[in-house]
Parts: C-alpha cells; structure tokens; sequence
C-alpha cells in the first residue's frame, strides 16, 4: 500500500465547503502515480519504456466528503494483475481512520507505439506487490448505454483537459458530465467506463439520460460512438 497525507484546499472545495468529485479523482489519480513513482516506475520511466498505464474502468463510492481544511490521507494498493490488466483499491480516510471514499479501477498496459496492449511485466507485478482486496460491492467494468436520452451542445476538448499520454485526462470525463445533473441530485456514486480516448480539439457529444435514481451521461463522437460513459447514483 502507498499513502500521503494531505489538507484539503480552498482550491478544491465546492460552494459548501466540501472536496469536489473533481478533486477526490485527483487524489486517486495522483496516489497511484506516486505509488509508481515510489517504486521506479515514474512516468518518465514509461514513456522512455513506450508503455503506459490506461485507465478501463472507475468505480468510485462515497461515504463522505471532507470539508475545507481537513486533514485526510489517501491510499492505493494493487490488488490484482492478469495478462495486460492491472486491478487497483483507493481509500480516502479522515483523521480517525473513517474511510470517507474509496474506489476499484481497472487498468491495461498499453504499447504507446503501437496502441495495442501488452502483458504485464513480472518485475512490475513484483515491485508493485499485491494486497488484499478490498470488500466492497463491484459493479461489472462496462455500463449500458441508454437508448432513451436527450442530446446537448458539443464540448470542445481543450488543451488544459490534456495529460503526459496526450489525451483528454481521465477526471476530466466526469468535469464534463457533471454539468448535465440537475443541481438538487446528491451523487454518492460514480461509474466510468473509458472507450476511447479524446483529443485536443476533438469534439465530445454529450447524450444524457436521468433517471430516478441513475443518470447516465455518454461522451460520444458524432456517430454515437462512446469516448467514455459516466454514470451517478
């Protein structure tokens, strides 16, 4: 397991006071990159190996948000690695120890040279370790695209949305689709499962469907084609 501490930011709070979605992802996100660096495994390192980790899959729970100021510590452990896929837990804990939100992730190794998947390797399995999973409910890695939903006006892919892979980052799917929840919905779940990836310039063509309890936001190409489809419960 590879943990930081930190202290929640103006900066990444809501007009509650509360850590963003956008935020916690971040958290996520930058604990398993630390994790690879901590272990030489550092971006660098993979893009002078012509590989990269691809994120497939989030699943992500909330207990709670931590508020404005509030002393919390991320954690992320791998749990699994089969083939070209990569399984990973994150926990979010407050300073008691109570896990405020924690997550399952799916990850493939990709040959950035020719974008197709490669095995893992053993000395990365072995430096990384496993650790026990962790007990909680997972969904299936794909979501089902309603054929019920309304259609709103493209979004451009900006230049900021863009990461080290050169593509649209991965939290940045769920900035974008949280726009289209009506501002009374409490999420207290959220699912993303990745297709395709953007790029600087290309144009996302949001598909909403809301639903009582669910709402599904699919980032698509003209053709209907998925970039990514988000859902909150």
């Amino acid at each position: 397991m590879y943990q930081f501490d930190s202290r929640v930011r103006y900066s990444e709070v809501d007009s509650n006071g509360e850590l963003t979605w956008l935020a916690l992802m971040d958290y996520f996100q930058d604990c398993s990159v630390f994790h690879s660096e901590e272990h030489e495994l550092s971006v660098a390192y993979l893009k002078e190996h012509h590989i990269a980790w691809v994120l497939t899959a989030w699943q992500i729970c909330l207990n709670r948000m931590p508020k404005l100021a509030e002393q919390i510590t991320t954690q992320t452990w791998a749990y699994d690695m089969k083939g070209f896929y990569g399984y990973r837990n994150f926990s979010m804990n407050d300073s008691e120890g109570e896990r405020l939100a924690y997550a399952n992730s799916v990850w493939v190794l990709i040959d950035t040279q020719t974008g197709r998947p490669v095995k893992v390797p053993q000395y990365m399995a072995d430096a990384y370790g496993l650790e026990p999973q962790l007990s909680m409910e997972c969904c299936e890695r794909k979501i089902a695209i309603p054929e019920q939903f309304a259609t709103h006006e493209p979004v451009m892919v900006p230049q900021y949305f863009i990461d080290t892979n050169h593509h649209m980052n991965n939290s940045r799917y769920v900035q974008v689709a949280l726009q289209y929840l009506p501002e009374e919905r409490v999420v207290k779940e959220v699912r993303v499962d990745y297709r395709k990836a953007a790029m600087q310039g290309d144009l996302l063509i949001p598909r909403v469907t809301l639903a009582d309890d669910c709402a599904t936001v699919v980032l698509g190409e003209e053709d209907g084609k998925p970039y990514a489809i988000v859902e909150f419960l």
